[in-house]
């Protein structure tokens, strides 16, 4: 298990977020200096003032606590629609870093950052969601103390800029679905001691299962030549294998592993993997991480270790109520995969945003399979292509090492595209060349290139459906699942578009994994747990389709889809866990429910309801179905169960939904409704699938 180094100093006393926030790349023998905390905060209201030398002297009124958005409660500021302000802070610098270089580093500025340090400007960098970090040189020469401006520029009109779900002004097309922006400081910033010649990246992969393939990329003054050492630490360690840096700036190696073991979410193992770089500036140790873990695709199913998967996935979009897309703690990060996990969901689809690394390193660690995917601008100009395509390489350097990460998003519904793909060169062109750009950076993980909407070159074809009729979602599904090309979006009370899945004839039909990329529906927490069952069953009842992506784990501001209150209270869904409907196997009845709170209504007679059985567990299971009454809304019974009716034997395969059998029943006596449990076997307690029916009686007339 890969633990942070003990080494590490104690961060200053009013910080949040204290921990090293790169578990992913440590430097556990350096020094590093968490710049989180109280620091000087000026508006700039017209964004009039461009250098230190302009701003007024003397101690600012004003402080944000970083690092959260200033339009967030936590920071102390909130000020909304604000594009432009200044940060200042003051650092001691430790003595024992002479004759090593000194990086300052950010976790993520949104979205233009202009950085001075005692006077002298280092560095500016453009772009809100991926890390970046500045060579400040000597700490001899810095002094003993440093003075850290930065003016950070967050314009209101984001249209053009990647920003996912901040909202814009002037507003654009999803200003329904958007919240309220995140400008300034959002990651933790940092000092980190080095020498002059650094290791500035490491590529690590898994995928044959056999070993680790690891590029090793090296910056500075020495570098070309310089001789790497690295090893597989851990229970079994392997021989260090040793080479040098290229003129390239790199160097490749492949670290076998005798008796690989390999990550899944049964068995997250990590391999941590130590690198030092010797150069005549000394000697840089920096730690990583990855997993031994392989995914494919062959024909219509995707592969895990080349074991079929089925994604049982749901939508997070990374927002907390007082601190905005920054979690209050990395606890709180790892809370979130622990509901996730907890409602039955083996992947987590992080939407329009690159999440905190620390996140990553949680699902590497709890074995929770990420969709990552990148923020997306809202209109198609040639400089919000540029913008967003210029998020694909750091997000590939600075997560592509997480083995958690199955699939890689770009585009979504077209954002920064105007909605309008088929018929438009241009936008299939940019589409094709952000896939080229990410597969020539990773292919060991399958490409979604315009997630629930036309696609054009992709290793998925998924599309996101909402629709709050079971009988048309049913009707609609069956055909999506044979060959249907279009599908319905209500993009407004009166207005339905029938979007296209592929963007013309060069779009592979079959042999493409088919998936689900967004669904759900309800108002009150009773329709939403009601749709939940009903249109996840219909997912399932169908081969073809390979997984789906649930919206939503949490509610988000005024949006209220969540499984979960905003504040991570649990909904009650009407009185039922969710678990029980993502499990790995799951029944499916052959009914056409009512409406929520009834899914039947019998009257006194006798009714039959055929129970299929959804599994994805890696063997055959001969099983029967059996069934027990309980109240209006109660909970699963477990060992109290009764049984009631029966049906079976049933043999279910794996990833093939059995034939039905039918339960027999009724309404109990003088109950006006009641709450049908079904589940396999014949133990309740250590059943594989349960379900249920709400039934109420209706008078016949």
């Amino acid at each position: 298990m890969h633990q942070h180094p003990s080494t590490l100093p104690a961060p200053r006393p009013d910080c949040p977020r204290p921990e090293y926030p790169r578990p992913d790349r440590e430097r556990p023998s350096a020094g590093w200096l968490n710049l989180n905390g109280s620091w000087e905060f000026l508006p700039d209201e017209s964004s009039r003032w461009a250098a230190p030398d302009d701003l007024p002297s003397g101690t600012w009124p004003d402080t944000i606590l970083v690092p959260f958005a200033w339009e967030t409660t936590a920071s102390g500021v909130e000020r909304p629609w604000l594009e432009t302000a200044w940060y200042r802070t003051v650092v001691d610098i430790p003595g024992e870093w002479s004759g090593r270089h000194v990086f300052l580093c950010f976790g993520a500025v949104h979205h233009e950052a202009s950085i001075w340090v005692n006077g002298r400007p280092v560095g500016e960098h453009v772009g809100g969601y991926v890390p970046f970090e500045l060579n400040l040189g000597d700490a001899g020469d810095l002094g003993p103390r440093a003075e850290v401006v930065i003016r950070v520029h967050a314009p209101a009109d984001k249209r053009s800029i990647p920003h996912g779900k901040q909202r814009s002004i002037p507003r654009d097309d999803y200003d329904g679905v958007s919240f309220t922006p995140s400008s300034g400081i959002w990651q933790t910033v940092w000092l980190e001691a080095r020498p002059a010649t650094y290791v500035e990246r490491i590529d690590l992969r898994g995928d044959s299962l056999t070993g680790i393939d690891a590029t090793v990329v090296a910056a500075g003054p020495c570098a070309a030549g310089a001789q790497v050492t690295i090893r597989i630490d851990g229970d079994a360690p392997v021989e260090p294998v040793r080479t040098r840096i290229g003129d390239d700036g790199a160097a490749r190696v492949f670290l076998p592993v005798t008796e690989p073991r390999l990550w899944s979410p049964a068995n997250p193992y990590l391999y941590r993997v130590t690198t030092e770089l010797d150069s005549s500036d000394g000697t840089d140790v920096v730690t990583s991480y990855t997993g031994l873990r392989r995914v494919t695709t062959d024909g219509e199913r995707l592969f895990l270790n080349d074991e079929p998967l089925y994604v049982r996935g749901v939508l997070d979009q990374g927002y907390w109520p007082a601190t905005g897309i920054t979690a209050p703690s990395s606890e709180a990060l790892h809370d979130d995969l622990r509901l996730a996990a907890a409602a039955g969901f083996n992947l987590v689809r992080k939407h329009l945003k690159l999440e905190d690394p620390l996140w990553l390193h949680g699902a590497d660690r709890m074995g929770i399979l990420v969709w990552a995917e990148p923020a997306c601008t809202s209109r198609f100009t040639p400089d919000g292509v540029a913008a967003f395509e210029e998020q694909i390489a750091p997000m590939v350097h600075r997560d592509g090492n997480h083995p958690s990460i199955i699939i890689w998003g770009l585009y979504n519904e077209e954002w920064g595209l105007d909605w309008e793909v088929p018929g438009d060169i241009q936008k299939k062109d940019a589409l094709r060349r952000a896939y080229d750009l990410l597969a020539d950076l990773d292919r060991t993980r399958p490409i979604v290139d315009n997630s629930g909407w036309t696609h054009v070159k992709t290793d998925l074809v998924d599309w996101h459906y909402y629709d709050e009729s079971p009988s048309s979602w049913a009707h609609t599904l069956a055909e999506l699942a044979a060959d249907r090309e279009t599908f319905p979006v209500r993009l407004g009370p009166d207005h339905v578009e029938h979007k296209a899945i592929y963007a013309d004839d060069g779009v592979p039909r079959t042999g493409v994994p088919y998936l689900n990329g967004e669904y759900g529906g309800g108002f009150t927490s009773l329709e939403r747990g009601w749709h939940l069952r009903w249109q996840t069953q219909e997912l399932r009842r169908h081969a073809r389709v390979c997984g789906y992506v649930y919206t939503e784990l949490t509610d988000v501001e005024h949006e209220t889809a969540g499984l979960y209150y905003a504040d991570r209270t649990r909904k009650d869904l009407g009185g039922f866990d969710p678990a029980i409907v993502h499990a790995p196997t799951t029944l499916i009845f052959d009914v056409e429910p009512i409406a929520a709170g009834t899914d039947l209504a019998p009257g006194t007679d006798e009714f039959d309801v055929p129970v299929r059985i959804s599994h994805h567990g890696p063997s055959s299971l001969r099983t029967v179905v059996k069934a027990a009454w309980t109240s209006a809304g109660a909970p699963w019974l477990g060992d109290e169960a009764k049984v009631e009716a029966e049906a079976g034997p049933v043999a279910v395969e794996p990833f093939v939904v059995s034939e039905p059998v039918t339960i027999r029943t009724a309404l109990p006596e003088g109950w006006a409704a009641g709450r049908l449990w079904c589940w396999t076997g014949d133990d309740p307690t250590d059943a594989a699938a349960v379900g249920f029916l709400d039934v109420g009686f209706v008078e016949h007339r």
